[in-house]
């Protein structure tokens, strides 16, 4: 199986799709630019979804739905954010098709259905979801308002790739309600935190938390945090963003309280949000030229078990001892898969899996049974060892917090030996074209520059960093002071 996908090295975006399909994560659908989640991907969002759910609402967030149209009158309301989306929106015009007079069986709009306002199908909800808001907030009583949704949303999309860009995508998107602009702040900072913290645990893929450029910021945002990762072609991706909105959407929907005091105020805000894009990222961060590689916190099965024999006597031993096995292991939580499928042989099972990227497999043949043994394979390493099953479950579990470290150490050090200071010009094109990666790079402030460096090169500033430190130095392109540096990289 693994010869069916382009190699890394020979045509990365090749690699990418080929994986993507062979894996059997996603499928391309009979709609332009749309895709299908494939059962093995939907249970990887489903593991990722669960774990960012739990997240919230430990952290005090409750989850809601809201209509999936949004009249273009609200979403004119906050003027950036319409501008901002405007190209990528999909409008519903009509209400109602017919039968084609002029051809049998066929359907056409019919013009006298005409909706009176058009319907845009949500590219975000601050729109409709401010609108709610304005009826459910008077006091300060009513505050905070801590909502989150999982949904599907639209962006009209040209170019598409499977999970990284499409014109349908499936998300959460958190947007609360505060009383004060510090509440605000801090619910902002509070969860880009929890957004680098899944990244980070559970997708084993390191980040950067910073700030976007004016240039770069949600459109209605005061200001957009962001975690950047990096990708095994050296390209960044952006792994989550959350917004401070400000009053700006308060403002546009006439959303006020009535404080402590007795005194009218309008409310802050915040939004923030990830995709299935991050499956894109898990994919590009970890894996190799013979499949996915998965992280054990997430993998839809953490382990496989094939078993190996020569007749029905033999496999019948043999699943004997693995429901015993199974029975173990999934009372320590582990998620386990037992294929005892006639259709293929051990070796091709083993490279589906291994394409699949489940990080344990276990085979037991009649030997084993003899031997009370069994061969234990790592996908991350490929490591092959020789257990005990008297002590089966403690290998796994420590082998599957192994993977687990392993996996996120490895993708640290290629981003780490992946950021270059420079200090020239020549310097930052040799690391765009070269060495790849983010270029940590001094700009003198201005999104006349910002934009000047990203026609030059396609490089874009993915964030000033957080701990980014303070020093003197010069513009690489202008010459013009800088106080500090910011991170370029080209990026998905």
């Amino acid at each position: 199986m693994g010869k069916a996908i382009t190699a890394r090295s020979e045509d990365y975006a090749q690699w990418y799709n080929d994986l993507i399909l062979k894996s059997e994560l996603a499928d391309y659908s009979a709609v332009r630019g749309c895709m299908i989640i494939k059962p093995y991907g939907y249970a990887l969002w489903e593991n990722m979804r669960d774990a960012l759910d739990k997240m919230f609402k430990d952290t005090g967030h409750v989850n809601a739905y809201f209509p999936l149209f949004v009249p273009k009158s609200l979403f004119e309301a906050e003027e950036q954010n319409a501008e901002g989306f405007a190209k990528e929106c999909a409008v519903v015009t009509h209400y109602r098709l017919k039968s084609d007079p002029a051809r049998k069986g066929r359907l056409i709009v019919d013009e006298e259905a005409k909706l009176e306002e058009e319907l845009i199908v949500r590219p975000t909800s601050e729109a409709i979801i401010w609108n709610t808001y304005k009826n459910w907030i008077q006091s300060y009583r009513d505050l905070p308002i801590l909502i989150n949704q999982w949904a599907n949303v639209v962006r009209w999309e040209m170019r598409t790739r499977l999970f990284l860009r499409t014109a349908e995508f499936l998300w959460q998107e958190g947007h609360t309600a505060h009383a004060t602009k510090e509440e605000a702040l801090f619910e902002a900072r509070q969860m880009l935190d929890v957004y680098a913290d899944f990244v980070e645990n559970f997708m084993a893929v390191p980040v950067i938390k910073g700030t976007k450029t004016p240039n770069e910021r949600f459109a209605g945002a005061e200001d957009t945090l962001c975690i950047e990762a990096l990708m095994q072609d050296g390209k960044a991706l952006q792994a989550g963003t959350s917004h401070f909105l400000g009053q700006n959407f308060a403002k546009a929907f006439d959303v006020k309280f009535s404080d402590r005091n007795n005194k009218l105020d309008y409310v802050w805000a915040t939004s923030w949000g990830v995709s299935t894009r991050l499956i894109g990222a898990l994919v590009m961060a970890h894996s190799d030229d013979d499949g996915l590689v998965l992280p054990p916190k997430i993998a839809p099965h953490q382990v496989v078990i094939v078993p190996i024999y020569k007749n029905d006597e033999q496999k019948a031993q043999i699943s004997e001892k693995v429901n015993e096995i199974i029975a173990v292991l999934k009372q320590a939580g582990i998620r386990v898969k037992y294929d005892d499928s006639d259709n293929a042989r051990p070796g091709w099972k083993f490279a589906e899996y291994e394409m699949k990227g489940v990080p344990v497999r276990i085979a037991i043949g009649p030997k084993d049974l003899e031997n009370n043994t069994a061969e234990i394979a790592r996908r991350d390493t490929k490591e092959k060892k020789t257990i005990s099953l008297d002590n089966i479950m403690g290998e796994i579990i420590y082998l599957l917090s192994d993977i687990q470290n392993n996996i996120f150490n490895k993708a640290k050090a290629y981003r780490d030996a992946h950021i270059t200071e420079v200090n020239t010009w020549d310097e930052f094109i040799d690391v765009l074209e070269n060495k790849t990666g983010f270029a940590s790079a001094h700009w003198n402030g201005t999104g006349e520059t910002e934009e000047k460096i990203k026609e030059l090169t396609k490089a874009t500033i993915r964030c000033i960093p957080f701990d980014a430190k303070q020093e003197d130095g010069a513009c690489i392109l202008t010459g013009k002071p800088s106080k500090q540096r910011v991170l370029f990289a080209k990026a998905y």
